[in-house]
């Protein structure tokens, strides 16, 4: 089987994955950091700030199944790419929104179907996700790896909603499910 790597940011990387990772023709992930300048970075390198890092998830994928274009989908419809370095209650540049090509043909693709969105206004505010070009991928720590799988939780991304129209019952309960998640 012939496979591609797509290259994915969209906040917490925990959830991402599990998103991915339900997608049929996905063959494998993991979880890393990329679009920095600091070699083998650490979560706790990351989270300074200091790296310029996202925390990013690698797909391996056979295209006969899924294609890059339905990644691309499955990638705008599970964050909010209008927000600047943060997903819902995680803020920071390493949650920032991403794709990170890996040749020029998913290059193109990424451009088309960003401009496509634009055109039609699918969102309400313009999109912030940054296109860049693949560098290194530095495999995040072994407990990260397939986090929501291990911890048996249904931590994953929620479709993208504008967190500006969340009601406050909205905000209230996710602030509280992810501290009785992370506590």
């Amino acid at each position: 089987m012939k496979t591609e790597k797509a290259i994915f940011a969209a906040g917490c990387f925990w959830g991402v994955e599990a998103n991915f990772r339900k997608v049929e023709g996905v063959v494998s992930t993991r979880v890393g950091y990329t679009g920095g300048h600091f070699e083998t970075p650490t979560y706790r390198d990351v989270c300074s700030h200091k790296t310029g890092h996202a925390e990013a998830v690698e797909v391996i994928f056979d295209p006969k199944v899924v294609t890059y274009e339905e990644l691309l989908e499955i990638f705008f419809s599970i964050h909010d790419p209008t927000t600047l370095n943060r997903q819902g209650p995680d803020v920071g540049s390493q949650y920032r929104s991403a794709i990170f090509y890996v040749t020029n043909e998913q290059l193109f693709k990424v451009e088309s179907y960003k401009r496509k969105l634009e055109e039609e206004k699918h969102f309400k505010r313009p999109l912030v996700t940054e296109i860049l070009d693949a560098s290194e991928f530095w495999e995040a720590e072994e407990y990260h790896q397939q986090y929501v799988e291990k911890k048996k939780t249904n931590f994953t991304v929620q479709p993208s909603k504008d967190i500006e129209t969340l009601s406050i019952e909205e905000k209230v309960e996710i602030r509280s499910m992810l501290i009785k998640e992370f506590s």
